[in-house]
């Protein structure tokens, strides 16, 4: 089908039976990640329902310090996005994980394209 390799964006999802630190779990993967997507990263942690959430413009390492890590908590649930624009500007608004209020609650959504 294509001729070449295409690479775009980078999506890492953790799931643990207990709460722990699934935050920084995220973390590394995004970073072993990160050839897939150097314009912005994000994490989304649930904790029971609860959603913590940072995005930043950048690489991994400069979108996240061990405080912002800290501060997403810890959770059983975690999703996390690097950024290759295909389409779209290299903005803030455009920063996943996406996190979206529906009747059963919240979600929040990464994709690859």
């Amino acid at each position: 089908m294509f001729n070449t390799i295409h690479e775009e964006c980078g999506v890492f999802g953790v799931y643990s039976p207990t709460v722990s630190d699934v935050a920084r779990t995220t973390y590394y993967g995004l970073y072993a990640l990160q050839h897939r997507g150097q314009e912005s990263a994000g994490i989304v942690v649930n904790d029971d329902g609860v959603f913590s959430v940072k995005k930043a413009l950048g690489l991994v390492s400069d979108a996240f310090s061990q405080n912002d890590l800290d501060s997403l908590g810890q959770g059983s649930i975690a999703v996390g996005h690097v950024r290759y624009a295909t389409t779209g500007s290299d903005s803030a608004e455009n920063i996943q994980p996406i996190v979206v209020n529906h009747n059963k609650g919240k979600m929040a959504l990464s994709h690859n394209g």
